[in-house]
């Protein structure tokens, strides 16, 4: 308890003297460690962020910005989409999901942050995401002492309960970004303490406990590519830690309840399915759909069953259709207004629609950034978020900075299997580091 309450107390003494430099510092930092949390935290913290700049006495010197200035103007786009849109009463529901857009680039023009202030930041949200895994990992284990079941160490609740490793509401796949930031964090730590080391493990155990194919993959993509060219130790030892990354892949894929994940993809990813019994956790009678079966069956029935790539398929099949079909190539059906016209194409495929338990098919959302954004806001929506990544990942190569290289590259693969800037939360935190790695980048963060 000592070592807890003093490392605590530091952290508090930290934050406070560089509050005496910069205002903005502290309620940035409680917006960054929020981000996990209900949204009416973030939104409060969000608030005081902004609040905060506006009353900062020390704003630094306005500079121009593309990198900043592209979000605002897909935010701009978004609005004036509501012109246009079929469905705008959903539209204008959304934009509101949409302000970090607007908001958080405007203010950091003004943020006169040091590159001190930004490492700290960093830090203080990898500590504060290690003691929510922490907490999860307790309430998992109390859980599996009540119930006996292991699901409670795996992914997110599902349908009706709420037993997985962390709520539904937080969803797995986004929670694993969030602690992929945190691991290699503490990964590229020059003096790797037993506790840096200790947190490094624990933060990638519980990423794979996630069971987040995309993530999990990347995630090792990364570690191999951080101990082969970036590392100190990198030019003499890339032969063993390469060795050692391919172990540690194939003790992964050896454990049960992630095996099973990746064996559901790769074993439906032919041109004939799988008969439910073959695989465990899907029940018994449903069709397993293979990538071929969602590509061209002219109709589905409500036992088929869509792993997640399939499902992924199918959702670009209906992308193509609707670029043939519907005059939505310059300007999108309008931000969130795509659902009305996914159902109807659910509806003529006869894909599972839902019922009181489970989720159906027909509701989803496209389940990938890049044609979300070309489907609601045409082509240049599409453009305006392409340029974004493009910029970030040129900004990180040239910075060197491993923890800006390594976000630019999870939220690539992120944005091709989750459509995450169409939640508050997905905004927020793509925002939050975009913006602090970025225009960290073009000012090296030194601006008085």
């Amino acid at each position: 308890m000592a070592i807890i309450y003093n490392f605590l107390k530091n952290v508090w003494n930290n934050l406070l003297n560089e509050s005496k430099t910069n205002i903005s510092f502290l309620p940035f930092v409680l917006l960054m460690v929020t981000i996990p949390l209900p949204l009416g935290i973030n939104n409060f913290f969000l608030a005081l962020f902004v609040l905060s700049v506006l009353f900062n006495k020390n704003k630094s010197k306005i500079y121009f910005s593309l990198a900043l200035s592209l979000p605002i103007i897909l935010f701009m786009w978004m609005g004036f989409s509501y012109f246009w849109s079929i469905d705008s009463a959903r539209t204008l529901k959304a934009i509101p999901r949409e302000i970090g857009f607007l908001i958080l680039p405007i203010v950091f023009l003004f943020v006169p942050f040091t590159l001190q202030q930004k490492l700290k930041a960093i830090s203080i949200y990898s500590y504060s995401i290690t003691l929510l895994v922490a907490y999860y990992l307790v309430r998992a284990i109390i859980r599996y002492a009540i119930t006996q079941d292991a699901q409670v160490f795996f992914y997110h609740g599902e349908y009706d309960n709420d037993y997985g490793l962390v709520p539904k509401l937080l969803n797995a796949i986004h929670f694993s970004v969030f602690v992929a930031i945190a691991f290699f964090y503490f990964l590229t730590q020059e003096v790797k303490t037993k506790v840096t080391l200790f947190i490094s493990v624990l933060l990638f155990s519980f990423i794979i406990l996630l069971s987040s194919k995309n993530i999990i993959l990347v995630v090792i993509t990364l570690i191999v590519i951080y101990f082969l060219f970036y590392s100190k130790i990198a030019n003499k030892m890339r032969l063993r830690n390469l060795i050692v990354m391919i172990v540690i892949l194939g003790l992964m894929f050896s454990f049960g309840k992630i095996k099973e994940r990746f064996q559901i993809e790769f074993q439906s990813n032919t041109n004939k399915s799988l008969s439910s019994n073959v695989i465990k956790g899907i029940p018994q009678g449903v069709h397993n759909i293979s990538i071929y079966e969602a590509w061209f069956n002219e109709k589905f029935t409500p036992n088929d069953f869509f792993p997640g790539t399939a499902f992924r398929v199918y959702q670009a099949r209906i992308f193509l259709e609707f670029l043939q079909e519907e005059p939505i190539f310059w300007k999108g059906f309008g931000l969130n207004a795509a659902l009305k016209k996914t159902e109807e194409k659910g509806k003529k495929y006869n894909v599972f629609l839902g019922d009181e338990i489970t989720e159906g098919y027909q509701k989803k959302n496209f389940h990938n950034q890049y044609i979300q954004n070309f489907v609601d806001l045409g082509i240049v929506g599409f453009l305006l978020l392409f340029a974004m990544i493009v910029l970030n990942i040129k900004n990180a190569l040239k910075s060197k900075d491993f923890i800006h290289i390594a976000f630019s590259i999870l939220m690539i693969s992120l944005f091709l299997t989750e459509s995450f800037l169409w939640r508050q939360r997905g905004v927020i935190f793509f925002m939050v580091f975009y913006c602090l790695f970025n225009i960290s980048a073009q000012f090296k963060i030194e601006r008085k």
